[in-house]
């Protein structure tokens, strides 16, 4: 079996990601890498509040990464931090874990995730598929969904507004449209775990029109 390390497990997608983790019978570990203690309780759970400035790198050891790590600049203050969140740590981390010979990661981007856009919060995403790319694990699959249904424990008006129109126009969401439809949260965490263990090499973008339920 193998052990799985997780950034972002409170979080919408997060929070059901460590649920199937737990209850998968491919992983014996699971270890969180949080910024605040948490409310995840199980005995294959093994969570670490950590600074994400100063990462203990015997903390990043096991088989499979999975990054569901995300902000709005809102939350993070300015464009300078939510890069730093969204980007600078993961980039970290998985330079890290590359080193300790971690095999696979596995990331939420976003649909239109570009290094080249005009768009800060799309050029973010890009910039950090790009950096991860180039460490070259065994497995890189990314996934870009649309709007990420679900209820979240934080409210976000932009996305909450984006999320209504979502559901109203979901009829016309058909033929190019249909990778703009939103796509719910256990549905991208259930995909996350099917990509870790698929035996599959190299990069991997699934788009979120391809995010099956």
């Amino acid at each position: 079996m193998k052990t799985a390390i997780v950034i972002g497990a409170t979080g919408l997608v997060g929070s059901y990601l460590v649920t199937e983790l737990i209850n998968s019978d491919n992983y014996n570990k699971v270890v969180l890498l949080v910024r605040k203690k948490n409310s995840f309780n199980h005995p294959k759970i093994e969570a670490h509040v950590i600074d994400f400035d100063n990462i203990d790198a015997e903390l990043i050891k096991g088989d499979d990464i999975f990054c569901a790590i995300g902000t709005t600049i809102k939350k993070a203050g300015s464009k300078q931090n939510q890069h730093k969140i969204d980007c600078d740590y993961p980039v970290k981390i998985a330079q890290i874990a590359k080193q300790n010979h971690v095999k696979q990661f596995v990331l939420i981007s976003s649909i239109g995730a570009n290094a080249n856009s005009t768009n800060f919060y799309l050029r973010t995403k890009g910039e950090l598929e790009d950096k991860i790319t180039s460490l070259q694990f065994n497995l890189f699959a990314i996934l870009r969904p649309s709007f990420i249904l679900g209820k979240r424990n934080e409210f976000r008006l932009g996305e909450k507004i984006g999320i209504v129109f979502a559901k109203l126009l979901a009829p016309i969401f058909v033929g190019g449209l249909k990778k703009y439809k939103g796509v719910h949260a256990i549905d991208i965490a259930k995909n996350m775990l099917v990509l870790a263990n698929s035996n599959l090499h190299g990069k991997l973008i699934v788009e979120s029109d391809k995010i099956c339920s």
